[in-house]
């Protein structure tokens, strides 16, 4: 088999142990590093970003690519042999949305990303045949807008229903790694990749200096972390609820995860309970805890024919994925699901413009406009759905009015009004608001 695996493109490696771990599910794969060769690692290197912040070795992506064969060739060894020292990950605070202080993220060295990029795809070979079609973050060919639009769709088809939300408390630093052993036994036992891999786990966090080293929780900024979470709550969380949660379900219920985000939704109220008493139970029992204030049931079934309008949020609407859910009439007057922009996410959004607008004040109008639509395509495309307009439009005319808010802090003699404004607009045309993304067509009545 070994010679097998070896032979060919790394796309055609990694399909062999794909097609390996989908025919033989409780396969354990004791010897699966030796696909890990100076090509691999090239093509690990190639998927990596390059435009990243230095690591605590101050290496940039330049600077290692100027003797890539070598440096390759090095990591490989030291890789296979077992002297590859994890060097702790940098730790750095950025703003928080709203000015609510600063959040801290990690950044790994340069190389330390390209061999966990290596890891990484070895992993996913194998965990994809293995993760359920209600996971969808961190994942091949999988994207938030397709939970969005799973959820909406089991919505629609429940009648709303219970909807549960959960909230874990600092769960990429609270994952226990004797638990998350344990989970990998089961499919990973190959020595040089679990070696790599607890490495990581210790390798620690240097701020200001001093290297910490937390007992739990997964490498922070690493690229191994997303699939070692996913391989985390796909045990916790995903198979739990698809092997014994359902069967002894009375309705209907559906599970929608993305990373460490998700709801699961419930057409009887008894079933919904019943789940909400044991999820913290469960999640304690792999070192977990749930925000008491954050995890909640709530109410979510379709209005009557003759019921007012919900739409606007209130005790029938949640959050997920940075969009509110609720209730709302159709042109038809039909009720539908409806999602709009989540007001905090808007709120960061339009605090992000005003700093770029006010840092960017200086350059030139052109280069400003560039900046600005830039970050208006960004929003859009992730935003503009079905039903989404009016957020939309309030987006960019934030954007307008921020912009013109800074302009006039340029130094000029008088202020710009809206009338020159506009017609600066004319000539330095900022992007509408557009639909990009048909999830959930409003008028659906399923």
């Amino acid at each position: 088999m070994q010679q097998t695996l070896n032979c060919g493109s790394v796309s055609t490696r990694l399909q062999r142990i794909a097609e390996l771990a989908k025919g033989h599910p409780e396969r354990t794969f004791f010897a699966i590093s030796h696909v890990i060769d100076i090509e691999f690692l090239k093509e690990a290197y190639r998927r990596t970003r390059k435009d990243g912040a230095p690591g605590v070795d101050e290496q940039t992506a330049e600077q290692y690519a100027a003797g890539l064969e070598s440096n390759l060739l090095s990591l490989l060894n030291r890789f296979k042999d077992g002297s590859y020292f994890a060097p702790p990950v940098k730790r750095v605070y950025i703003p928080k949305g709203g000015g609510k202080g600063l959040r801290p993220i990690g950044i790994p060295t340069f190389e330390d990303k390209i061999l966990q990029r290596a890891v990484a795809m070895v992993l996913e070979a194998i965990y994809e045949q293995d993760f359920l079609d209600c996971s969808y973050g961190f994942r091949p060919k999988r994207s938030a807008h397709q939970a969005l639009q799973a959820l909406w769709q089991n919505l629609m088809a429940i009648n709303g229903g219970w909807v549960v939300e959960v909230d874990v408390r600092d769960f990429y630093g609270s994952l226990s790694h004797s638990h998350l052993r344990s989970f990998l036994d089961r499919r990973v036992k190959d020595g040089v990749i679990r070696r790599a891999i607890d490495k990581w786990l210790k390798a620690g966090v240097m701020e200001q200096g001093s290297v910490m080293h937390p007992e739990t929780g997964t490498p922070q900024g690493g690229v191994i972390s997303p699939v070692l979470s996913n391989v985390y709550l796909h045990e916790v969380l995903d198979a739990w609820f698809e092997r014994q949660v359902r069967p002894m379900l009375t309705g209907r219920g559906v599970l929608i995860r993305y990373a460490d985000d998700y709801v699961a939704v419930f057409e009887q109220e008894r079933d919904a309970k019943r789940v909400m008493e044991v999820l913290p139970k469960r999640f304690g029992k792999y070192g977990l805890t749930l925000h008491s204030d954050k995890t909640r049931m709530l109410r979510f079934e379709r209005p009557s024919l003759y019921q007012d309008d919900a739409e606007g949020g209130g005790p029938g609407s949640f959050d997920f994925l940075g969009f509110t859910h609720f209730w709302r009439r159709t042109r038809k007057g039909r009720w539908a699901v409806g999602r709009k922009t989540a007001s905090s996410r808007l709120t960061r959004a339009i605090s992000k413009i005003h700093a770029c607008c006010r840092f960017g004040r200086h350059d030139p109008v052109a280069a400003q406009r560039q900046t600005l639509n830039l970050k208006l395509r960004g929003h859009y495309n992730y935003y503009g759905i079905i039903g989404n307009g009016d957020a939309l439009q309030r987006f960019f005319f934030e954007v307008c009015k921020a912009w013109r808010f800074w302009l006039n802090r340029r130094g000029a003699r008088s202020p710009m009004s809206w009338e020159r404004f506009k017609l600066l607009l004319g000539h330095y045309h900022l992007l509408g608001p557009r639909v990009v993304h048909g999830l959930g067509h409003s008028g659906a009545n399923p």
